[in-house]
């Protein structure tokens, strides 16, 4: 889960809904960023996280007993493995893509980590396997991989607010066309994206927060009920082109 300090509590936003903001974004890009697979790239760009449930974890807590954020998160077999297997069960494209975000994500773990290591090793083999089969080359493949992550990122950064004000630009990765790309603010409601990559002019992205305001909790159970009674409320942002 994605959590942020505020004011009145803890801001939560939980890892499907992150994902389900990326997928919206993906659905405004160029059009012709679209392949015969397009679907699937849908899929696995809004269920890339889909085993990361909440409810269903047990260390959702610090030391103090505030809420996990997912950068807090290491290498967990558990989690990687049901990835894996939630994609597979969709389609071999959609678990490639999910092996690669996966390899993007714990890749650095592989050095301290045997486990990660040889679970890395062996996404490496079934991604090569899996390319062979669906007649994909690399350069075919980490294009579409790019837009997974670049709408990943860009997810990223709206859900923990790191738009910056006074129209000063943060870098969200390149995308599948290998640009680099920027967030602007231009307003209170407002952002725009340099160069804009996207198929209209403005259109408007949505996601769900839920806010906690109890800071500490003495175990999950407790945790667990304060999210499913959390009030919840959608964030709107206005992506608007900027004029020439």
């Amino acid at each position: 889960m994605i959590v942020n300090y505020t004011e009145e509590g803890w801001e939560v936003i939980a890892q499907r809904a992150h994902g389900l903001l990326a997928a919206q974004i993906a659905m405004q890009w160029q059009h012709s960023v679209r392949t015969e697979r397009w679907i699937e790239t849908l899929l696995a760009i809004a269920e890339h996280d889909d085993a990361q449930i909440e409810l269903e974890r047990d260390n959702l807590l610090t030391p103090q007993g505030g809420p996990v954020n997912f950068k807090m998160k290491v290498f967990e077999e558990r989690h990687c493995t049901q990835t894996m297997d939630f994609a597979l069960s969709k389609s071999r494209y959609v678990a490639l893509l999910c092996s690669m975000h996966l390899e993007f994500v714990y890749g650095a773990a592989c050095e301290e980590n045997p486990k990660a290591a040889q679970f890395m090793r062996e996404q490496k083999l079934l991604q090569k396997h899996w390319r062979k089969e669906l007649k994909l080359t690399i350069a075919e493949a980490q294009r579409d991989y790019r837009l997974l992550e670049w709408c990943d990122a860009l997810s990223l950064l709206l859900c923990q607010h790191e738009n910056q004000p006074e129209g000063r630009a943060i870098e969200i990765s390149n995308g599948p066309d290998e640009k680099e790309y920027r967030l602007m603010q231009a307003d209170s409601d407002t952002l725009t994206i340099d160069p804009w990559p996207f198929e209209t002019n403005q259109f408007e992205l949505y996601f769900e927060t839920r806010l906690i305001p109890q800071l500490a909790f003495k175990d999950e159970a407790e945790f667990r009920a304060s999210f499913r009674s959390a009030s919840v409320s959608e964030k709107r942002w206005l992506f608007k082109k900027k004029a020439a």
